[in-house]
């Protein structure tokens, strides 16, 4: 048995349970990217690695979201009332998403995230505000946005926070229940897309043990566990920071985020 490999599914679950509870983000952006690089180690065959390590990706944010989540919750920072219009179409479009995934040209979607990443990033250092009566869009704006953001984050590998945040943030609600309210989000959005990963890796073949569809066991075991315990940490304190900070925080990664994109790309 390989502890070396081992421990470091922990360490990225601990990373992961961290960002996930302070900026509600999945963790994709942390988890695919070295995922990648062990699965290719480890000899995975070639046309798969990207798939195992966003298929696992997807599966080891459910758990940091549900702990995440119910941490926010207990700070009253999630609106279910609006997670409950989003998750239909969320859920449709990420396993749609996923599906997709096992036929698009993956640097297309990394070219064209790199430039939306940037474009958030650039509205939250210049403080771009929309106007002060905009708000939620009704049933059928929620709804085109959780399939578009849902479809979007299956082909990522992520939560969906990038997205979720950055538009309720738009829509005027308060940060730490954007936060909240998306940490929530990927819920759904980590199911469907982890069911769709399942389904479309099943019907490949050629998979390493240990695998279920594109869920590589051994990594989502030792994510999940770590996330799970560290994400009510981050979670607390992004209740306890200003918020003027926890936007800094965030510009900072979906910066860095887009630079690793650009980076692999």
């Amino acid at each position: 048995m390989d502890y070396t490999v081992w421990l470091i599914y922990l360490g990225v679950g601990v990373v992961v349970g961290f960002l996930t509870g302070l900026l509600g983000i999945g963790g994709g952006t942390v988890i695919v990217p070295i995922l990648s690089l062990i699965f290719a180690a480890k000899g995975f065959p070639a046309s798969n690695v990207i798939h195992m390590a966003l298929g696992t990706s997807l599966a080891a944010i459910i758990i940091g979201s549900i702990s995440s989540a119910r941490e926010h919750h207990a700070h009253g920072a999630v609106d279910w009332v609006l997670v409950r219009k989003l998750a239909p179409t969320i859920a449709i479009g990420t396993f749609v998403g996923a599906v997709f995934a096992h036929f698009i040209a993956v640097a297309l979607l990394k070219t064209f995230f790199v430039g939306l990443v940037c474009v958030i990033a650039a509205q939250l250092l210049f403080d771009i505000r929309p106007k002060a009566h905009r708000g939620l869009p009704g049933s059928t704006g929620l709804a085109v946005f959780g399939s578009v953001m849902g479809f979007l984050s299956s082909l990522a590998g992520i939560g969906g926070a990038v997205f979720t945040i950055t538009f309720l943030s738009w829509c005027n609600v308060q940060l730490r229940a954007a936060i909240g309210t998306a940490a929530a989000v990927g819920i759904p959005i980590s199911v469907a897309g982890t069911a769709g990963f399942i389904a479309t890796g099943l019907v490949e073949g050629n998979l390493p043990p240990w695998s279920v569809g594109y869920v590589y066991l051994p990594a989502w075991v030792g994510i999940s566990v770590a996330s799970y315990f560290v994400a009510p940490l981050g979670a607390k304190l992004a209740h306890r920071i200003p918020v003027n900070v926890l936007k800094k925080v965030f510009m900072v990664f979906i910066v860095a985020l887009a630079v690793k994109m650009a980076i692999s790309v």
